[in-house]
């Protein structure tokens, strides 16, 4: 069978971790001697307004002078993908009167961008893989903002294509060499071969599977997935335990392939990945029913997802506030209020709505509706697991060589406990030969709360360390060439999809609406798949469940 380019990175060549690197957070290599400090730091996240305003109570203190309340229909809370998309929706269906309230100062959640003068560059989600025929909303929105361009006889829809991602796409640098594609065929014995033909054996299999309705085994969103119990059996398996149930353990590069793909999507380990959720990963995005003649594209820009962030929020103009933090909610007879706190003007205000839509991480949108439904929070806080990231954008003074592949847009490094590194200047190379590298590193540790404080509390100096240590294996004058680097920590960067999360109740418990269904949630952790189209339907799905118990008549795009 052949794999998409999706597939290949899930698949993407390694050995089992080696100890050329500490793990992460651990200390690594010293610099060399005289070594010149490199310009930048971390720019974000905000914990300490979540921390502070939110988590330790400090938004519900009185303010001294109150800001007047504001007035709307809608208040969507979060202007990450799911509160832009409920925001698009109901704009979409003649709905204007709304505001946006960010608890950052740029909006965009985990596909915020940067940019600098050299090149946009993502702080998080750096692409999309066209959508199967199931997202349909989702293809709506890219017919909206101009990526799909139109369909072909058969239904198929065409893509601009400078949003496709350009060759070389993808190399790994392994024995000291970059090769071409994600799979290190140098090496692999005939066992290692035969074990990753088993697997794609068994991927095949799943892929045919339809159930007693024509249904998928997995799909985007997962909603139009089957839910046939032998499909949702696998929830009650670990994918370490199902590729034990296959006797496919036995080859430590397939164990890599696997786990790789559960720390890129998912931040976790084998172990502590739901099978189907590993399984999902690697067939839900299959295309036009597997035809190898219309494999998914990848689509990619400089600043990554943050592409669509910024379409999205043009249209909102001074109905999205940034340095907002809703610190409760609290629903009456005729609406929905919201305390809010200005972290710029540090004044407390309200926001009186018809409807809200709660468009942040379940964690945080269970603490917001404690007051209504306490029992929701206690079940987010005591079954949902976070997983953390670090991602740097570091530019680098000419663009990076090294034996073997060239350059490419997604770039692996073999052995190393990052994700290697997307070349984000790689569709529009400078004449000047400056180009920025944004850098991912996964915290895929069991123990989540000890990952975060790593990250919190490791400075900016020690992080520079590690990630020039790291990206110095594959490039030797990386210190000469490194220009300037700029950090992002995502502490609560997605929810892990453990065992038992999709067959058990922390989801829908958490997710409910509001008693009075005036209040409803809406993010990617409710389809427990921290996926940009996941976030975009539960956005959308809000939008028009609002807009229903708001007397309007939707026909949904879903």
């Amino acid at each position: 069978m052949r794999f998409t380019r999706r597939e290949a990175l899930k698949l993407a060549a390694a050995l089992p971790l080696g100890a050329a690197l500490a793990g992460p957070g651990c200390p690594s290599p010293a610099p060399p001697a005289g070594a010149r400090r490199l310009r930048g730091g971390i720019i974000g996240a905000a914990d300490d307004r979540g921390h502070r305003l939110l988590r330790d109570g400090g938004g519900r203190e009185a303010a001294s002078d109150p800001a007047p309340a504001v007035r709307t229909g809608v208040a969507i809370v979060g202007a990450g993908v799911a509160g832009l998309s409920a925001a698009w929706r109901l704009r979409r269906a003649g709905f204007e009167d709304l505001v946006v309230l960010e608890l950052e100062d740029r909006p965009g959640g985990t596909s915020a961008f940067g940019e600098n003068e050299v090149s946009a560059y993502p702080l998080g989600a750096h692409y999309l893989v066209t959508p199967p025929p199931e997202a349909r909303g989702l293809r709506l929105l890219l017919e909206d903002l101009g990526v799909i361009t139109g369909y072909d006889a058969a239904g198929r829809p065409d893509y601009r294509a400078d949003a496709i991602v350009a060759a070389p796409v993808e190399r790994l640098f392994v024995d000291g060499r970059w090769i071409d594609g994600l799979y290190p065929r140098p090496g692999a014995t005939a066992g290692d071969l035969a074990q990753l033909e088993a697997f794609e054996a068994e991927i095949a299999r799943l892929a045919r599977f339809r159930d007693g309705r024509g249904r998928r085994a997995f799909a985007l969103p997962r909603a139009a997935g089957s839910d046939a119990p032998e499909v949702l059996a696998l929830d009650r398996l670990s994918m370490a335990a199902w590729l034990a149930e296959k006797g496919l353990l036995g080859s430590a590069r397939l164990r890599w392939f696997v786990e790789y793909a559960c720390r890129d999507d998912y931040c976790a380990r084998l172990e502590t990945t739901s099978a189907y959720a590993g399984l999902h990963y690697f067939l839900a995005r299959a295309g036009e029913d597997r035809d190898p003649d219309h494999a998914p594209y990848t689509l990619a820009w400089p600043e990554g997802n943050g592409r669509f962030v910024r379409r999205l929020v043009e249209p909102l103009r001074d109905r999205l506030r940034t340095g907002v933090v809703v610190t409760e909610v609290r629903e009456e007879r005729d609406g929905v209020v919201l305390r809010a706190h200005d972290v710029a003007a540090a004044r407390a205000f309200e926001v009186r709505a018809k409807a809200a839509v709660i468009a942040c991480p379940l964690l945080v949108a269970a603490r917001l509706l404690a007051p209504l439904r306490p029992d929701a929070a206690r079940a987010a806080a005591a079954s949902l697991e976070y997983g953390s990231w670090l991602v740097g954008n570091l530019i680098v003074s000419r663009r990076p060589g090294g034996p073997g592949a060239p350059l490419s847009w997604d770039n692996v490094l073999f052995e190393s406990d990052s994700l290697g590194y997307v070349h984000a200047t790689h569709a529009r190379p400078r004449p000047d030969g400056r180009a920025v590298l944004t850098y991912y590193l996964p915290f895929p540790d069991a123990d989540g709360g000890a990952a975060r404080r790593r990250l919190l509390e490791t400075t900016f100096e020690g992080w520079a360390d590690r990630i020039l240590a790291d990206l110095g294996r594959a490039h030797p004058d990386i210190r000469e060439t490194a220009l300037e680097l700029v950090l992002w920590r995502w502490g609560h960067a997605m929810v892990r999809p453990r065992p038992g999360l999709f067959t058990g109740d922390a989801l829908g418990r958490a997710g409910a609406p509001s008693a009075g269904g005036r209040a409803r949630v809406a993010c990617a952790d409710m389809s427990g798949l921290p996926l940009f189209e996941e976030a975009h339907y539960r956005g959308v799905l809000a939008a028009e469940e609002t807009l229903r118990a708001l007397g309007r008549r939707v026909e949904s795009v879903l």
